[in-house]
């Protein structure tokens, strides 16, 4: 048994969960009584909860006396929704409803995750962290600070979950294409966390956001009254490094090694590093490099079905140097290489372009990351000179310049390319580097379009109408987590992300392709996880990185038996019977 599984581990003061074997319910027992039942978003059901419920559980007279399903409360929900003026309106309303009732704020967004998802995670979730010192309401996760350096382990005993599964950490450096928004920063752990159990299945109990705020550069917010981090430019240098070694280590410490720590949004200058420092040590990834890698072969490779022709046979240009671009590069990297080239035939086929030009050898100040791709080649300062001169079939725009891919450099792909492939994958919207329309219209519908943030389709003049694939992270990532914390992996390969991306090609259908989608719909998202899951498994036990034994034989049944139902349980109080055949149980059955 993998450590961290056990069941100590599972042990909770306050719940467990026993499913029936005759009738498949699942019952939950639990300690907590009174009002305190209906604070709780693990426990409340609301009206739901049934009268034997609201008698044992202490609650009856709390509650209205109508009883009302989960159906009613979900389109009393949507009527309320329906009601808000705005997007910004709108995410504050769900993040209430998930302070407020767990189950019914997922079966909120697994009714219309293809609605939703834009709400509670990119564009609106940029948005959102903007303004998180003004819609802060209730905490969700831990705010760790560069001030209690020495104290993590006992400030993770704060926390009330004892099984903790999946940990996403953000120091608020880079929020999205935002920049540093310090704790602010808060909302992107908790809208990735959100998207493992909506898209990928994994109980929220066992995720846990993270922020570590060690300061911020943000001027603006340092003189915000509502700014609610430390107020102090960034620690940077040992006692940083310091911070993050304390907090990994009681992480695992606490959780166990196989607890799956995600990072997020972190700066280049220190997203590189400790992916490199920690990826063999902890169970670990970055999904600014790795996930957006996975998502972004995922669309090349389900772009090549069109094509017909294979990675090896392409040239990039990457608009953008940063983690995305890196990530993206080396698993294209390890794709060619199965095709059969080598290493050094597959870095002349990538090509990128940063703020200062084109990275070529001899060039001053190119980081290690950057010198890995340099190209001999004479400077080139402008991405239009630089497509016209190398002819790329692919280009990838991973910078949030917004606007960067020009009319001329769409029209120039469509000429010298049947069909250009054109990814701009910056989030949020504000900050891609040409929309749907833009590719579609300038390359008269010959464009293999993919972005980050959804854009709506696109019908051209002569009547074809174009549904453009959404490169989003959360194809990825929630089925990456299912997958390893199922077998309870150690260290995460960037082979498991390049199987990840394999998979989510093979899920798409050629009706999708045919539509200008290079993704599964989104509203088959926690198939497309589970699935992912699946095939992670079994190459984890394949290559003997999983920990979990006995190996289950049937790989599916056994992901499938972890994920979370937005079902209501019903309740059991051990201690406290009420009496079947008392006046008020017959007077109140409805």
């Amino acid at each position: 048994m993998a450590h961290g599984h056990g069941l100590a581990r599972r042990e909770s003061a306050r719940t467990e969960m026993h499913k029936s074997g005759e009738s498949g319910k699942t019952f939950v027992y639990t300690k907590t009584r009174g009002y305190d039942v209906t604070r709780n978003p693990h426990l409340n059901k609301g009206m739901a909860f049934s009268l034997e419920e609201r008698q044992q559980l202490g609650i009856h007279g709390l509650l209205p006396p109508c009883f009302i399903s989960q159906d009613v409360q979900l389109l009393r929900v949507l009527r309320n929704y329906d009601m808000k003026k705005d997007d910004l309106d709108r995410y504050v309303f769900l993040m209430g409803l998930q302070d407020r009732s767990e189950k019914l704020f997922y079966r909120v967004l697994s009714s219309d995750i293809e609605r939703f998802m834009p709400i509670i995670y990119t564009p609106i979730v940029g948005l959102a962290c903007q303004q998180y010192g003004l819609i802060f309401r209730r905490p969700r996760g831990l705010f760790i600070t560069i001030h209690d350096r020495g104290h993590i382990a006992s400030l993770l005993q704060n926390w009330p979950e004892k099984d903790i599964r999946a940990v996403c950490v953000t120091d608020g450096e880079r929020i999205l294409g935002l920049g540093d928004l310090g704790s602010n920063g808060m909302g992107i752990p908790v809208g990735k966390l959100a998207l493992y159990t909506a898209c990928g299945g994994m109980p929220p109990q066992q995720c846990l956001p993270v922020m570590l705020d060690v300061g911020t550069e943000n001027e603006t917010l340092l003189k915000d009254p509502l700014y609610i981090g430390l107020r102090h430019k960034r620690v940077r240098g040992q006692a940083y490094d310091d911070l993050l070694d304390e907090f990994m280590t009681a992480v695992s410490e606490r959780y166990g090694m196989d607890c799956l720590i995600q990072f997020e949004d972190f700066a280049n200058i220190n997203a590189f590093r400790l992916l490199s420092k920690y990826r063999n040590k902890y169970c670990t990834f970055n999904d600014d490099i790795q996930g957006t890698a996975a998502v972004a072969v995922a669309g090349l490779l389900a772009a090549l079905r069109i094509t017909k022709t294979k990675m090896c046979n392409h040239t990039i240009v990457f608009q953008g140097a940063g983690e995305a671009a890196m990530g993206i590069a080396e698993l294209i990297l390890m794709a060619m290489k199965k095709e059969g080239l080598t290493e050094e035939e597959c870095l002349k086929k990538i090509w990128m372009v940063d703020s200062k030009g084109l990275i070529v050898k001899g060039r001053d100040h190119l980081t290690h990351e950057k010198k890995r791709f340099a190209q001999e080649h004479p400077q080139m300062k402008n991405l239009e000179d630089v497509v016209r001169k190398l002819k790329p079939t692919a280009i990838i725009g991973v910078a949030a310049v917004a606007g960067a891919f020009s009319e001329q450099i769409i029209r120039d792909m469509a000429s010298f390319n049947e069909r250009p492939i054109i990814f701009a994958l910056s989030n949020p919207t504000s900050k891609a580097e040409c929309t749907a329309e833009q590719c579609y219209t300038f390359t008269e519908g010959r464009g293999i379009f993919a972005s980050g943030s959804p854009f709506d389709p696109v019908t051209l003049p002569d009547g074809r109408t174009f549904y453009p694939g959404q490169g989003n992270n959360a194809y990825i990532f929630p089925g990456v987590g299912l997958g390893v914390t199922a077998c309870a992996v150690r260290h995460i390969s960037d082979e498991i992300f390049l199987t990840a991306a394999e998979a989510l090609a093979q899920l798409v259908t050629e009706k999708d392709l045919a539509e200008g989608r290079l993704y599964p719909p989104l509203s088959s998202i926690k198939d497309v996880s589970l699935k992912l899951a699946v095939k992670i498994t079994e190459f984890a036990y394949e290559h003997h990185l999983a920990t979990l034994c006995p190996e289950p034989s049937d790989k599916q049944a056994h992901v499938r038996s972890l994920t979370y139902s937005t079902d209501y349980e019903e309740f059991v109080v051990d201690s406290y019977h009420w009496p079947e055949d008392s006046a008020i149980m017959q007077s109140c059955k409805l």
